[in-house]
């Protein structure tokens, strides 16, 4: 329950949770067309004409744009793919252009690429996602090879530039897909096998970890997914949702993680969470509402300072 505490004329502005709280180099991604589920995607209206019903349909997400970095991956091209069904525009971050257009079929206006690489630093990326995106959506990963400092470029410092580019833009929606056992150690999982092999190649989730690390103190709206063992076969089972550090094991279709992602920005109960999902046969199937609703919220001080004439009272509300 909120508390809040009323200081006239106090040099103190507003302390709050990110659930109120909006960076002041930023602007909100809206969840509000979002916010029944008669509108979660489209909103219908029917007219009567000449004893005949016409239906027609409003794609409530037309007009937002939503920046995907690692497009053509495996979980990306899936977002992307997912992103378009659901009537969102999608700019698509590529390191290579060629590799796109043969990547995605068709010649869709709602689809565009642009040339992104994450370890090429913020400004760059800031040029690439635009001002005209509403969002960002990280599904970038390295590529194994003998560079152990490829991890940390991509994993670690890419994800680091995009959320800097999301600051200079004022873009404050940021979705990170990242990986279950990321905080292996402190859940006493440091001999679990899966925790060795994910490490070996540069303390991969290491570098994942510290990278999800600034983003929960950067101040923007985040939802970090940890999906378990990647698969591509379609799903087999519904989705298992739990909080950080929970899982230690599990397996889930690429299809169901890229369908989270897409649900994350359509549902506020995502908002300011870290979730971690494998897919079970045995698992009921649940809405997105109630799955993301399980997941408790992080709870983050932060500061808004208002100036001006407009208020003359200043603000203490302490949420939790």
């Amino acid at each position: 329950m909120a508390t809040p505490i009323f200081l006239r004329n106090s040099p103190l502005c507003t302390l709050h949770t990110h659930h109120h709280y909006h960076h002041p180099l930023t602007r909100p991604f809206s969840a509000l067309p979002f916010s029944t589920a008669k509108t979660r995607c489209h909103s219908v209206n029917s007219t009567k004409m000449e004893g005949s019903e016409i239906t027609e349909v409003v794609n409530v997400n037309a007009g937002k744009k939503i920046f995907v970095a690692g497009a053509t991956g495996n979980t990306g091209k899936r977002i992307v793919e997912q992103l378009l069904a659901k009537g969102f525009a999608v700019k698509a971050g590529v390191r290579n252009l060629d590799k796109a257009k043969t990547t995605f079929s068709g010649n869709n206006p709602a689809l565009q690429f642009v040339k992104a690489d994450v370890t090429e630093g913020s400004a760059k990326l800031a040029e690439a996602i635009g001002e005209d995106s509403d969002a960002v959506i990280c599904a970038t990963g390295f590529q194994p090879s003998w560079d152990l400092l490829a991890p940390w470029k991509v994993d670690n410092f890419g994800t680091v530039n995009l959320v800097e580019a999301c600051s200079k833009l004022g873009v404050n929606r940021f979705i990170l897909i990242s990986s279950i056992l990321v905080n292996g150690a402190a859940m006493g999982q440091l001999l679990n096998p899966a925790y060795i092999f994910l490490n070996v190649f540069g303390l991969t989730l290491v570098a994942k970890l510290q990278a999800e690390q600034y983003i929960r103190k950067s101040g923007i709206n985040y939802t970090i997914i940890r999906p378990g063992g990647l698969r591509n076969d379609p799903p087999m089972g519904n989705i298992v949702m739990e909080p950080e550090d929970t899982l230690s094991e599990g397996t889930i279709s690429r299809d169901q993680v890229a369908e989270v992602a897409v649900e994350a920005l359509i549902h506020p109960e995502s908002f300011y969470k870290v979730v971690e999902i494998v897919s079970r046969s045995e698992a009921p199937k649940r809405s997105f509402e109630d799955l993301f609703g399980s997941i408790k919220q992080q709870v983050t001080f932060a500061l808004e300072f208002r100036y001006g004439k407009e208020s003359d009272t200043s603000y203490l509300l302490i949420s939790s």
